[in-house]
């Protein structure tokens, strides 16, 4: 797809490519977001950090990218880099160290980590592409996470709902990347100020993705409305 000039790749793990730049993109990995939540009583398994990580680094081997930019909620805190085990931690280092590292300062992790490697930044700009953690919706080239969209359709009178990207061709939105990280379906107002007329999303699906017109979504499910298995697992 062509966002402002720029001939960018949707993969369906989350991650966006941008070839004639050999860079990676991802948006709000949530690293340590279990153990956020269990520190609160509200226990989930502990291993969406190894998750999440074991999925980015799959996606790196395939690009082999020189540079990797994290648009933010990279963390799920400030005490997130505390939290990591050894194991965890010894793999992000492995990356940061292996390539050009950008963390996108967001705003759950508005300082970049202290000793895993990898530069801090407030945004990039980078052709005609401007990487940050929150669209504005006023420059033209915005690449963005923040809003972790989802978007449903009906297909053979089922409701399919997953994580996605959404763009006008004008800006574009990435999915959350991170295991525990959830979603936001792209009907909500909060996505009106960025994409006023239609706009596509590209839902992730098991080994590609699929594009579809605004005006084939679905409304979000009713709160008693039970949920396709599909749409349920894209909500974990």
């Amino acid at each position: 797809m062509l966002i402002n000039g720029a001939n960018l790749v949707v993969h369906h793990s989350g991650a966006l490519f941008w070839p004639e730049q050999s860079l990676l993109m991802v948006a709000d990995l949530h690293l340590e977001k279990g153990s956020a939540r269990a520190a609160k009583g509200r226990f989930l398994p502990p291993y969406d950090t190894a998750a999440t990580l074991r999925r980015l680094a799959a996606v790196i081997a395939e690009f082999d990218p020189a540079t990797v930019a994290c648009l933010g909620d990279s963390f799920h805190d400030l005490d997130a880099e505390r939290r990591l085990g050894p194991t965890d931690s010894a793999a992000i280092q492995a990356m940061t160290a292996a390539r050009e590292w950008l963390w996108i300062c967001g705003n759950h992790d508005p300082r970049p980590p202290g000793f895993l490697g990898g530069i801090g930044m407030a945004e990039l700009q980078r052709g005609g592409l401007t990487l940050r953690h929150m669209a504005d919706g006023r420059l033209a080239g915005e690449i963005a996470g923040h809003l972790h969209p989802k978007a449903s359709v009906r297909l053979r009178g089922r409701r399919l709902t997953r994580r996605c990207f959404i763009t006008d061709d004008v800006r574009l939105i990435l999915p959350a990347f991170g295991a525990y990280a959830g979603g936001l379906d792209v009907l909500d107002r909060a996505f009106g100020t960025l994409f006023r007329g239609p706009f596509r999303v590209h839902l992730l699906g098991r080994d590609k993705v699929h594009a579809f017109p605004s005006s084939r979504l679905a409304s979000a499910a009713p709160e008693n409305e039970p949920m396709h298995r599909l749409e349920r697992s894209s909500m974990e």
